[in-house]
């Protein structure tokens, strides 16, 4: 499992694993996660199982408890809903930024990411295809040049990240994803800021079929 081309540390591999189960209805809410049974079923020791259980909680997935076992998070799908309308405001001001700001550094970082997330597309895999999404955002975020904003964008995206990651196994949206990530490419190296606000409001935000296949599929 690898992450461009640096391959990913053991917590972070289990952190995800961990997190799509948690997306996935695996481990449901109000469910102890026991750090001895993890190290058992996965062959590790307990130190990468604790580390991952922190990425979590500070995620929010899970909640952390002295001397007790983590407990798996409730969010309802009303505040699912609440949290993807901010995360997308937030990509919409970062868009609407970057038009106005990029440099030629970070427009190369945009479209090297781009055409990464269409390989990921066209190998019609949803992991690879999600860490090329995190990295489109990313260029993004850092071509706002707001340091605030940006590390506000990251700690919505961390608490996002099992749902957002669970969205491209929905049929058609890696296709329709890249597509989206197309028109945002184009409005921002053109520095149209508004299209680029409008179009990443868009892009984020979980509404109408998109939210009803989310909760279906979770």
């Amino acid at each position: 499992m690898t992450n461009g081309t640096t391959p990913l540390r053991r917590s972070e591999q289990l952190r995800e694993i961990i997190e799509e189960r948690i997306a996935t209805g695996v481990y449901l809410p109000g469910m102890q996660l026991d750090e001895t049974e993890l190290a058992t079923e996965f062959e590790v020791s307990r130190t990468p199982i604790r580390e991952a259980l922190m990425q979590l909680a500070f995620s929010g997935l899970i909640d952390m408890q002295p001397r007790r076992s983590a407990v798996v998070a409730e969010i309802s799908p009303q505040r699912l809903c609440e949290m993807f309308e901010v995360m997308a405001e937030l990509e919409a001001m970062c868009g609407r930024l970057a038009a106005r700001r990029m440099t030629d550094e970070d427009q190369k970082a945009l479209l090297d990411a781009h055409q990464a997330g269409k390989v990921a597309g066209e190998k019609n895999d949803p992991d690879e295809y999600y860490r090329t999404n995190e990295d489109f955002h990313a260029a993004i975020y850092a071509a706002s040049h707001n340091g605030f904003l940006v590390e506000e964008c990251k700690n919505m995206k961390r608490r996002l990240s099992a749902y957002r990651r669970l969205q491209l196994r929905v049929r058609g949206r890696m296709d329709t994803s890249h597509a989206e990530h197309s028109e945002v490419y184009v409005a921002i190296v053109t520095g149209d800021g508004d299209l680029a606000e409008k179009l990443l409001r868009n892009h984020v935000i979980v509404q109408g079929e998109r939210f009803a296949d989310l909760i279906a599929s979770l």
